[in-house]
């Protein structure tokens, strides 16, 4: 029972971890800068998008593994970093 609360808790942290990432996405692509480098634009779309069709399956399967990818991806891209340890985010 303690240890799937636990689950339970890492799992929350994980997505609020990629909740935050995604919010950050959000505020700098509404920050009103023109953005026209679609060379940048369309990978970061293209991995929101693949990560919203992983949550959005009609079964309820997905997996947070690859959302949070896909997420960490995006935001990579748009504030040209490299890769974004997470697991160094969920500490």
């Amino acid at each position: 029972m303690i240890l799937e609360e636990d689950m339970m808790q890492a799992e929350n942290k994980r997505l609020r971890t990629i909740q935050h990432l995604a919010h950050e996405i959000m505020d700098e692509m509404n920050a009103g800068k023109e953005l026209n480098e679609l060379d940048t634009l369309i990978p970061i779309i293209d991995n929101l998008a693949r990560a919203i069709g992983d949550l959005t399956d009609a079964f309820g399967n997905y997996s947070i593994d690859y959302v949070e990818e896909k997420v960490k991806n995006a935001h990579a891209l748009l504030f040209k970093k490299d890769k974004i340890d997470m697991y160094q985010l969920r500490h």
